[in-house]
């Protein structure tokens, strides 16, 4: 109970200093712990993943060379890595590749980086708004288990990633489907049966 309790009173010690007041900050606690507590991944996995997340976005960012030609964002799931944005050349895109299958614990890269130019912020706005939806529509569904898929959104694509059964994905995806302005959807799950 310690350690909860410690977990839950770590955002309203740090609110200030994020210029959001403890209200809000513990709400985002609350919501953080659930999700945590309702992931399907161990502990050690949660952890695995976001060091490939924080490690390859690193090595990209010491690459001032390749930062300049990429607009990235790196999820990982159980040691499955996804590569969304933009690349300036197909050979920068096969770089942060490359990066990211060298990071410790990978087990697999999909990068569904675009070449072209680095989209804008209107662009990400849009996609945030298409992932808000989607995720939101996932958790009123009692079927879709929408606390298992985690929802990435490049583009106006819908990627879905997570320990799901064959019919939480498949309903998962017809759900990400019929958002407006969703113009494809990308399974990247592991299935439970």
């Amino acid at each position: 109970m310690q350690t909860i309790t410690r977990l839950l009173l770590i955002p309203l010690l740090l609110a200030p200093l994020a210029g959001c007041d403890p209200v809000t900050a513990f709400g985002g606690a609350v919501v953080g712990t659930a999700a945590v507590v309702t992931d399907r991944r161990t502990t050690g996995a949660l952890l695995d993943d976001q060091n490939i997340e924080l490690k390859t976005m690193a090595i990209v960012a010491e690459r001032e060379d390749l930062a300049k030609q990429v607009q990235l964002a790196v999820t990982a799931f159980n040691g499955i890595v996804l590569l969304t944005g933009e690349a300036i050349t197909p050979a920068a895109r096969d770089e942060v590749s490359e990066i990211a299958r060298r990071v410790e614990n990978v087990r697999q890269v999909h990068n569904e980086m675009d070449v072209g130019e680095l989209s804008g912020a209107g662009q990400q706005a849009n996609d945030g708004w298409i992932t808000a939806k989607v995720k939101s529509n996932l958790l009123a569904s009692a079927d879709a288990e929408g606390l298992h898929v985690k929802v990435v959104t490049e583009n106006a694509v819908v990627y879905l990633m997570g320990l799901v059964s064959r019919d939480q994905g498949r309903l998962a995806a017809e759900i990400a489907r019929d958002i407006h302005g969703v113009t494809r959807v990308v399974k990247i799950f592991e299935y439970t049966d």
